[in-house]
């Protein structure tokens, strides 16, 4: 009201100074007029979002993402912070700016493993309202079900990660043997290759004491039937005989000397190297293994194929699932900003942009048939079916010490053969049940 009035004052004093004045004083009062209504606008400042990322990522969402996002949303400015490669660093930075108090991120990018501990936490705003289920369709459900802490919606996924079986398809056609179905059929057709000298070691894994050992072993365990904590009920099947089955199986791997006996300090790296390096036949892995085994210089381009993990007769696969998504912190004082930067990163256009030059997979179920895509990665359809078939690690609260409990007492299982398998994952299995129970 007060503008109102201001303004016909000035329009009744401009009036008089038209007549007198004629076409120039039409000219000052448009000037004022505008100037009135628009300074509210000129003076209007932008606002400013932030994000962690990782270092290694940091180029890619600046060049693909950000100055895209930046053009259709000239209200809006995205910051972007570089975080550490090494993803427990980051969950550090996070944990640490959590607990002073407010976040200086206002979007929060999270590895798969963190939703359960930050939305216990209270440190994530709830999106359960802000997606709708139509939104939420076009990604892999798994992806969406790790974003779900007791129901409610925290995450929502950008990119997908599965674990997967790799194999030598040269190897195999040598003698006329199929991918393997089952763990026997792994053990048997990793021994004939050895007998022929085909190779020097059958199946490499990770096996040192870090995040990459739960991530190996829920897909064995899942292949033989069993799991680790039920999230539902926080039932721990650590010390089932599925459980107790999947462990020597693995002993058993490196017994037979068809993994080496170096592989219980093995990380995804040093896999990989072997297995690119023609010194083995199958590798358990996540998707980035097959651009670098691909390379013009790779001495097995064109000789991989990839399948999921073998299971017992009557179980099922298991892919480990991983990825990364994005969340909003709880004490952002912008979340409808962040919300709709959500909306765009997630975006077909966006997602087929940033897919195209990094080779991630894409949590969106309409990139998996995209041309484009397909066309620059053949192979990029097959990892639809790994996605599908993924296996959560237990989205619990206290997901980073059962972790850690399970690196500790499997390693040891592995390691030191003077141990009993069943006592070591009973004690695993019981120092599990009272984490939970506290």
């Amino acid at each position: 009201m007060n503008k109102i009035n201001t303004l016909g004052r000035s329009l009744k004093k401009v009036g008089k100074k038209i007549r007198f004045y004629g076409f120039w004083g039409l000219i000052v009062s448009c000037i004022l007029i505008s100037q009135f209504w628009g300074q509210p606008a000129l003076t209007q400042e932008s606002v400013t979002i932030t994000a962690l990322i990782n270092a290694g990522e940091v180029s890619y969402w600046k060049e693909l993402i950000v100055k895209d996002f930046e053009k259709e949303n000239p209200g809006i400015h995205l910051e972007i912070i570089e975080a550490p490669n090494a993803t427990d660093l980051t969950e550090n930075l996070y944990t640490a700016a959590f607990i002073l108090g407010d976040s200086p991120y206002d979007l929060v990018y999270m590895d798969v493993i963190w939703t359960g501990k930050f939305a216990a936490a209270g440190w994530l705003l709830d999106l359960s309202d802000r997606m709708s289920e139509d939104e939420l369709k076009v990604f892999m459900d798994k992806d969406v079900e790790a974003g779900r802490y007791k129901g409610k919606l925290y995450r929502i996924p950008l990119r997908s990660d599965a674990g997967m079986l790799y194999y030598r398809t040269d190897l195999l056609e040598q003698i006329g043997a199929k991918p393997p179905e089952t763990f026997e059929d792994l053990i048997k057709t990793s021994q004939q290759l050895q007998e022929k000298k085909a190779t020097r070691w059958g199946y490499v894994w990770q096996g040192a004491q870090y995040e990459g050992l739960p991530a190996m072993f829920v897909e064995i365990i899942e292949g033989f039937g069993g799991f680790w904590v039920n999230s539902e009920t926080n039932e721990v099947g650590l010390d089932q005989p599925e459980a107790i089955k999947a462990v020597e199986f693995l002993r058993s791997a490196i017994d037979k000397n068809i993994s080496p006996p170096g592989v219980i300090s093995y990380r995804e790296e040093d896999t990989r190297r072997l297995f690119v390096s023609g010194e083995s036949a199958f590798l358990r892995n996540w998707p980035y293994v097959w651009a670098t085994a691909n390379e013009p210089s790779s001495e097995i381009k064109g000789k991989v194929g990839i399948k999921p993990m073998v299971h017992i007769p009557g179980a099922k696969s298991g892919a480990c699932l991983g990825g990364w998504g994005m969340g909003i912190a709880k004490t952002s004082k912008h979340p409808q900003e962040a919300l709709k930067a959500i909306q765009y990163f997630t975006s077909k256009e966006a997602q087929r942009r940033f897919t195209l030059e990094t080779a991630s997979i894409s949590s969106r179920r309409d990139l998996f048939s995209d041309p484009e895509i397909i066309a620059k990665y053949p192979h990029y359809p097959k990892f639809q079916k790994l996605v599908e078939s993924a296996v959560l690690r237990p989205p619990i609260a206290q997901y980073a010490q059962a972790s850690d409990i399970l690196q500790r007492y499997l390693n040891a299982a592995l390691s030191n053969r003077s141990l009993s398998v069943e006592k070591t994952m009973k004690a695993a299995a019981n120092e599990t049940r009272n984490l939970l129970k506290s």
